[in-house]
């Protein structure tokens, strides 16, 4: 294979990854959007620590619902 078809490749898988990396930005941001909709949180007084502890409680809930299957 020769130099400018690797390039072309790398270019080409360079995107690829760019494509990947903002479609699952955009499915984290969804999931955000939907877990704080759903459960009726004001944005606006959300703290770090509150965060976390949501994110803490959604993931011990779809672990304990995935090892009840």
């Amino acid at each position: 294979m020769s130099q400018s078809n690797l390039e072309k490749q790398e270019a080409k898988l360079k995107q690829l990854n760019q494509k990947i990396k903002a479609e699952k930005n955009k499915i984290k941001q969804d999931l955000g959007k939907q877990i704080i909709r759903s459960a009726k949180l004001d944005y606006g007084t959300l703290t770090t620590p509150q965060i976390k502890m949501i994110a803490e409680k959604v993931a011990v809930f779809l672990n304990q619902a995935q090892n009840n299957r």
